[in-house]
């Protein structure tokens, strides 16, 4: 199996440390395209990878070839590598915003990949939403969900209207989740907690809960409600929230992230 990277960047990097550490391809059969000197030599050192300085190079000879470059970058790339590719081929797309019409239109190619996935890939804890055009074959798509599967867990989908819905939710969600968690340590400091404890309360409080949702099986709001005494601190807490607008303001978010990203992609 030979797997080329257009785009060396933070993302192909956890995407190549999971292919090596789950076998799927070996160091000489992962070629990277990168035109940044510096992140060619950090992959070349750490992983061991044939880089090239021209994207052409690596899609030769190449069964999938993974798109992990900016949006803005996207149509001239396609353009660049258009030319080389082969009807063999899949392109595995993780440029965000990037719709299939888009890619297999720009490519003159029909076996297009679209993955979405989100940042805590690169510690193998993400969540990755991804659809395929029907040209793409099954051995692909197997091979396709063992990599996405090397950066947590991963969802198929055969709506692609259903992927910007995701990317407002899980995608975004970590910048959400990372806000929250900034709000509830600077809360602790502000009753006088050291910083550095109220990191470490919050950090775990929040993984413990979620960990509880996870194997409990329990919906949500059956948990709060185990959590909160009748008359006591943690009701007084939940009533501020909902007087402030906390679940609103959350359901306010992710729609204006979804619009977003649904006008972004109308404008392809």
């Amino acid at each position: 199996m030979n797997i080329s990277f257009v785009g060396g960047g933070v993302m192909a990097e956890a995407i190549i440390g999971g292919i090596l550490d789950a076998n799927i391809a070996s160091h000489g059969n992962i070629r990277v395209g990168e035109p940044s000197e510096k992140r060619q030599a950090h992959l070349a050192n750490t992983y061991g990878v044939a880089i090239h300085s021209r994207n052409q190079e690596v899609v030769d000879n190449a069964d999938i070839i993974i798109l992990s470059v900016k949006p803005q970058s996207l149509s001239e790339v396609m353009a660049d590598i258009k030319p080389a590719l082969k009807g063999n081929q899949a392109v595995l797309s993780i440029v965000a915003g990037a719709k299939t019409e888009t890619l297999s239109t720009g490519l003159d190619h029909a076996s297009i990949i679209r993955v979405m996935p989100n940042t805590p890939a690169q510690i193998g804890a993400g969540m990755t939403v991804w659809t395929a055009l029907p040209a793409v074959p099954k051995d692909t798509i197997t091979t396709s969900r063992n990599i996405l599967s090397t950066l947590g867990e991963e969802l198929f989908v055969q709506d692609e209207k259903l992927i910007d819905m995701a990317t407002a939710l899980s995608a975004s969600g970590p910048a959400y989740v990372f806000l929250f968690i900034e709000a509830l340590i600077d809360a602790g400091v502000y009753l006088g907690l050291h910083r550095d404890v109220s990191r470490q309360l919050v950090l775990q409080t929040v993984q413990g809960s979620t960990k509880l949702v996870n194997q409990s099986g329990k919906h949500p709001a059956e948990l709060k409600d185990m959590v909160s005494s009748p008359g006591g601190g943690t009701v007084e807490a939940l009533m501020a929230l909902e007087q402030a607008g906390f679940r609103g303001a959350i359901l306010e978010g992710v729609t204006a992230a979804y619009e977003k990203y649904r006008t972004l992609g109308e404008q392809d």
